[in-house]
């Protein structure tokens, strides 16, 4: 065997010495940023709500929802849906690349600072072949009505994608209970499929069918802000009360899955694809954002729905899990809210629809 050459084992300790610093101050420098960013992933939580209309409201019973600001950024319609109005940006002369972008563009002109929105409802063009030279067109309008806006079509055919704006006291619905009213704040820009449903039931004027049916209390593993207890079980009890929304005599078309956001203390979501739903009497981190939130109870009637938590349940077993099925279920009924916004005289011009005609 040749023996090795003197010089080189110092080069060699050298070399690892080097190398072992090296990675010694790059292992360092990650751990600093893991922990930083920690920090910073708490303290970017903002309070707020999904709209400064729902902070205001909130604020009446001294809590406020807490949201992170990705949840705040959703923004869709629904394809093949045209919205009328009176327009406030004409979409031949206003274009965008994506409906997103169309959609953030009236969401700016209705963020609650200056009065009532400017904008609370779009209309976008984004199929290059069927939409031609009307492709990127945005129409920005304002409806009469949020809660009834005007539709001139719908179907297959129908080119435009359509989406809602709710602003400051709009979007308010009361799910109406014999304990009382919870005033629910609708998402249309995180669930506009599942608000259009809703919307059709408060136009009914009655939810036949319409109940909650669980009821499960926080226990001891959520406090009264339903922030978890430590080293507590995640349930039974599993902190929300549960029913349906499919009212006798129509027929319940599955929503399709939408904005997830985290479920939080208030949130009202969809159990798979409805017509099922739940409202979260604590913050749900450990259930990701499996389900589609299209509203959220304001705080102050959270006490509400802890009254109907605390109803008598028999237990039951679903699918292996325990639950608590109310003795006798709760009827619910949908009812308008008014709000003290201030209706803008908006000149309409028989032109300013989407059709460009």
């Amino acid at each position: 065997m040749g023996r090795k050459p003197p010089n080189a084992d110092s080069e060699t300790s050298r070399c690892v010495f080097l190398i072992l610093f090296l990675m010694g101050v790059v292992s360092c420098s990650l751990v600093y940023m893991v922990i930083s960013s920690a920090f910073r992933a708490k303290n970017n939580v903002t309070v707020s709500s999904f709209d400064s209309g729902l902070l205001e409201e909130s604020s009446k019973g001294g809590n406020l929802v807490v949201v992170k600001n990705e949840e705040r950024d959703c923004c869709k319609g629904i394809e093949h849906l045209e919205l009328w109005g009176a327009a406030v940006k004409w979409g031949s002369e206003f274009k965008f690349n994506s409906s997103e972008e169309c959609c953030k563009a009236c969401k700016s002109m209705c963020t609650g600072k200056d009065g009532p929105c400017l904008c609370d409802s779009w209309v976008f063009c984004g199929n290059k072949q069927a939409c031609g030279s009307k492709f990127g067109e945005c129409w920005l309008k304002k409806q009469k009505d949020t809660l009834t806006p005007d539709k001139q079509d719908s179907g297959d055919q129908v080119i435009w994608t359509s989406g809602l704006i709710f602003g400051k006291g709009e979007g308010i619905v009361g799910l109406g209970t014999e304990y009382g009213v919870l005033h629910v704040k609708l998402l249309p820009e995180c669930a506009p499929n599942s608000v259009n449903y809703i919307l059709e039931l408060l136009g009914m004027r009655h939810c036949a069918g319409c109940q909650l049916y669980r009821a499960e209390g926080r226990g001891s593993s959520w406090d009264s802000e339903g922030n978890h207890i430590k080293d507590a079980p995640f349930g039974p009890p599993f902190a929300l009360i549960q029913g349906t929304l499919e009212a006798e005599g129509t027929t319940f078309s599955k929503s399709p899955t939408e904005g997830c956001p985290t479920i939080t203390r208030g949130s009202v979501a969809w159990v798979d694809n409805g017509p099922e739903f739940f409202i979260s009497l604590a913050n749900h981190n450990e259930w990701k954002k499996d389900y589609t939130v299209f509203g959220v109870v304001l705080p102050e009637d959270m006490e509400i729905a802890e009254k109907i938590a605390k109803l008598p349940t028999t237990p039951d077993v679903w699918n292996n899990i325990n639950v608590s099925v109310l003795e006798k279920p709760v009827p619910l009924r949908f009812q308008r809210i008014k709000n003290n916004n201030v209706n803008l005289n908006l000149k309409t011009n028989s032109n300013s629809d989407s059709n460009g005609a």
